[in-house]
């Protein structure tokens, strides 16, 4: 199963499509191809572990909140993420999100791609296709 993979209907924006068996995977495909847009995450050791735990009304806020969070702690904090474990469950009518993602601090010899100024509604899907969970997020 490939992880991620980016689209090419957007202009200026950069858009890609994650793949999960469950939600969590999904999520955290979505954030690894995030900074796959940014750097090469190949390249990136998992040194540092941050935890996130979010709370949102519906997924698609859950997911923009998730991303959003990850590329605030990459502007104050410099860490740039590779792997990511993340749990995503129903609790009464709000979704919560758990996630613990490593990564390592930009150092010079890890080169920038493309800077990612926001995460964007635009376009966003989320939906279950067959045994797969499908993510669709727009970057700007």
């Amino acid at each position: 199963m490939k992880k991620f993979e980016f689209l090419d209907f957007a202009t200026a924006d950069i858009a890609f499509k994650a793949y999960g068996k469950d939600l969590g995977e999904a999520f955290g495909n979505a954030a690894l191809a995030m900074f796959e847009v940014m750097f090469d995450t190949s390249k990136i050791k998992a040194k540092e572990e941050k935890k996130v735990e979010l709370e949102g009304e519906d997924l698609k806020s859950l997911l923009f909140d998730f991303l959003s969070e990850l590329l605030y702690i990459f502007d104050v904090e410099k860490l740039i993420f590779s792997n990511f474990e993340v749990e995503v469950r129903k609790e009464g009518e709000k979704y919560r999100l758990r996630a613990s993602c490593k990564g390592e601090k930009l150092r010079k010899e890890i080169e920038a791609k493309t800077e990612v100024k926001a995460v964007t509604y635009h376009h966003m899907e989320i939906k279950k296709e067959k045994n797969l969970w499908v993510v669709q997020v727009v970057l700007d």
